[in-house]
């Protein structure tokens, strides 16, 4: 699967590399609320919560579900700002009807890409924004019911948190941050002016390419499991494609693809020490090479030192000819190393790379 954004006709200059302050402190509250998406950050997220006054992580709890599961679209500006500053100023401008519905679609549509109305001005989905805020707790429904009672309200009390968020510890972040982010996005532009999106994008992303068709047609690729459409003209007003890029993203990859919005890429900026990650085609490949229950028997073999052939059909009561398929499988899905020694072909399970298929299947293997 993949989220498609349409870029026929596009001209290149209408695809921007820029970071965002708000789209970066987006991320740092993420990572705040959902430290088990990103181990790098534990020492930060300890140390910044401990030091976090009653009074604001309270407000940050009550406003969390903007960027818990996922993050709301009023976090990525289709035209990033300098400063903070320049971002809410330009959240401000968004009428309270596409901000009610963007701040709801996290946890109250039903369908992202299709258009619904406004709870603003629709009973109905006024009703039904209520129904399912009160099945996540007391919390989110006050807030819910504060959205939409004084919308108005809500924003201004929404700005001074994010503004008592910079003051508390995010201004520290940018200075650090934002000049890595601005370096970035300065480079990906370059590359993109010098060598075009279809060498930009996969250096961007390994999760992003660029796809060509019949009479000049043109479309980005994001590899993810959500599957969603749009294109470039989504913003009348303003055609175009933004890449916000992250320090503390990784390990996500964010797209913005609603109805009427400028479609929006969030990429982690490149860490060394991190490895590429698999496609999900890769993944899937893997997976379904784990499943069968010899493959998994000969991984529990393999995973403890190498292996002949001959080894592990004496081991398992099978020929050498089906060991020979299943290893093939494991070899073909980037599970198996395989090396000479003499005139024997020895086998063994790359421990790196079931890593990071999950620690509970290692664990198995291993047990």
């Amino acid at each position: 699967m993949a989220n498609v954004i349409d870029i026929t006709g596009l001209p290149p200059e209408r695809i921007v590399f820029s970071p965002s302050p708000l789209a970066e402190l987006g991320a740092a509250l993420h990572a705040l609320s959902e430290p088990g998406h990103h181990p790098g950050l534990h020492g930060w997220v300890t140390a910044t919560s401990s030091a976090l006054k009653t009074d604001l992580a309270d407000r940050l709890c009550e406003a969390d579900f903007l960027w818990r599961s996922a993050r709301s679209d009023l976090l990525l500006p289709a035209r990033p700002g300098a400063t903070l500053a320049d971002d809410l100023d330009a959240m401000d401008t968004i009428d309270d009807e596409r901000f009610v519905a963007a701040a709801f679609e996290i946890t109250c549509s039903t369908s992202y890409a299709r258009c619904t109305p406004s709870p603003l001005v629709d009973a109905e989905e006024r009703a039904r924004v209520r129904e399912m805020a009160a099945a996540r707790g007391p919390r989110q429904a006050a807030f819910t019911d504060r959205m939409l009672t004084d919308p108005d309200g809500l924003r201004i009390w929404l700005r001074r948190l994010f503004e008592d968020c910079e003051e508390a510890f995010f201004g520290d972040i940018w200075r650090r941050v934002g000049i890595q982010l601005t370096a970035d996005a300065r480079h990906k532009t370059e590359l993109l002016r010098r060598k075009g999106l279809a060498e930009t994008l996969p250096a961007t992303s390994t999760a992003l390419s660029l796809e060509s068709g019949p009479g000049g047609t043109a479309r980005i690729l994001v590899d993810k499991l959500a599957g969603g459409r749009t294109t470039a003209f989504e913003d009348g007003d303003d055609p175009g494609v933004t890449f916000v890029p992250t320090s503390f993203g990784w390990p996500h990859l964010l797209v913005s693809h609603a109805p009427g919005w400028r479609p929006v890429i969030q990429y982690p900026v490149a860490s060394p020490e991190l490895p590429a990650p698999a496609t999900l085609e890769l993944v899937h490949q893997r997976l379904d090479a784990l499943a069968h229950p010899m493959r998994m028997k000969l991984c529990r073999s393999l995973s403890r030192g190498p292996h002949t052939t001959g080894e592990l059909a004496n081991a398992f009561g099978i020929t050498s000819p089906e060991v020979s398929r299943h290893i093939a499988t494991l070899k073909k899905a980037g599970l198996i190393q395989t090396r000479r020694r003499g005139r024997y072909v020895l086998h063994q399970l790359d421990l790196q790379v079931v890593a990071r298929l999950g620690s509970d299947f290692l664990e198995g293997v291993l047990r």
